[in-house]
């Protein structure tokens, strides 16, 4: 369980295709605090610790993941949203995260709004957004603002452009996005209807 706060943006180093999955290298100044077998969320993907050497962690994607995320694109360089798990005495800051990506979308407008930074999104999915519901966008827990059927659009402080990979994103970048669980379950109860 996550929370969508990052806690800092990591870095692919290196990687390696073995068979159809890819083992990433990702160096992080919180390494020495992982552990082997740890799940750590990835731009909003939950992946598990399979080794450590000095600040550099490896995860490996399987094709499934490799399909139906952005993890397919990285390269080396790539910067990469990093949250580790919520520990369960913590405060929720965010809202409640999976790291169960559920579609990607495609980053196409970014405005600078004199203080604040409004990015809309297109994506094809049956999951909806809805107007100050949350969002999460390659692991970083949002409010949606201007909610369509196949858009929606975030508005975000200088702080959490300094601090993610949001820095870095570009009209036709592909994101990760897991919509809100709750919203999710009450949609899935409203089908049955």
């Amino acid at each position: 369980m996550f929370t969508g706060i990052v806690e800092q943006v990591g870095l692919i180093v290196d990687m390696k295709e073995v068979d159809s999955n890819i083992d990433f290298i990702i160096k992080a100044d919180f390494t020495d605090e992982l552990k082997i077998d740890q799940s750590v969320a990835h731009n909003g993907c939950c992946l598990t610790v399979t080794s450590i050497e000095d600040d550099q962690y490896a995860i490996t994607a399987i094709k499934e993941t490799l399909d139906k995320t952005n993890l397919g694109g990285w390269k080396v360089g790539t910067k990469v949203n990093l949250e580790r798990c919520m520990p369960m005495n913590a405060r929720l800051d965010g809202h409640i995260v999976q790291g169960h990506v559920d579609t990607t979308a495609t980053c196409i407008g970014r405005e600078n709004q004199d203080g604040s930074w409004k990015f809309t999104f297109q994506y094809n999915s049956d999951d909806l957004t809805v107007e100050k519901g949350s969002v999460t966008i390659n692991g970083v827990s949002l409010t949606v603002v201007d909610s369509k059927d196949d858009s929606f659009s975030v508005c975000i402080i200088p702080f959490t452009l300094e601090h993610t990979n949001f820095q870095n994103l570009e009209i036709g970048d592909k994101v990760n996005l897991e919509f809100d669980i709750i919203g999710k379950y009450v949609a899935k109860l409203m089908s049955r209807n």
